[in-house]
C-alpha cells in the first residue's frame, strides 16, 4: 500500500521558520531591555544620582550578562549556528531555575525580584518547548 505524506507548507521568513524570526525578534527585545536595565542598576549602585533603587549590584550584573547572552545567542541563532540554540536552551534553563529558586526563598543572593519569576518562568518555558520541536532541532542538528 502506497501511502502519500501530505507536503508541509512550513510559513517562512527569509529562509527560516516564522516562528524562528519571532522568537528572534521577541529575544532581542528581551536582551536590549535586561542590557539596559541591568546598565542603569548598575550605574545607579556607583552614581547615586542616577537612579533611586537599592537593587544589590550583583543583581545588576545579573541582569547586564543576561541581557548580553541573550543579544549574543540570538545572534548566533537567527544564523543557524547549533550554539545559538544550545546557549538559548541553557539560558532559559538557568533563567527558569533560578527563579523558581527565588521564589521558594532558596537562594536570595542573585536579588531576583520574585515577581519576576512570574514572567520570565512561562515565558522561558514556552521559548524550550518551541526549541525541543524536531523541526526546530533538525534545523540546528540537535
Amino acid at each position: 500500500m502506497l501511502v502519500m505524506k501530505r507536503p508541509t507548507t512550513a510559513v517562512t521568513f527569509r529562509g527560516r521558520f516564522l516562528g524562528i524570526a519571532v522568537l528572534v525578534v521577541i529575544q532581542l527585545i528581551n536582551g536590549i531591555i535586561h542590557t539596559f536595565s541591568g546598565l542603569a542598576l548598575l550605574l545607579g549602585s556607583y552614581i547615586p544620582m542616577a537612579s533611586s533603587s537599592n537593587a544589590p549590584s550583583f543583581f545588576s550584573f545579573y541582569t547586564l550578562t543576561y541581557g548580553i547572552l541573550t543579544i549574543v545567542f540570538t545572534y548566533l541563532f537567527w544564523k543557524g549556528k547549533r550554539l545559538g540554540w544550545i546557549g538559548t536552551v541553557a539560558v532559559s534553563s538557568f533563567v527558569i531555575i533560578a527563579d523558581i529558586l527565588t521564589i521558594f526563598d532558596l537562594i536570595t543572593f542573585l536579588g531576583v525580584v520574585k515577581t519576576a519569576g512570574i514572567g520570565e518562568i512561562p515565558y522561558c518555558v514556552v521559548i524550550i518547548i518551541y526549541l525541543i520541536q524536531t523541526h526546530v532541532r533538525s534545523k540546528y542538528s540537535i
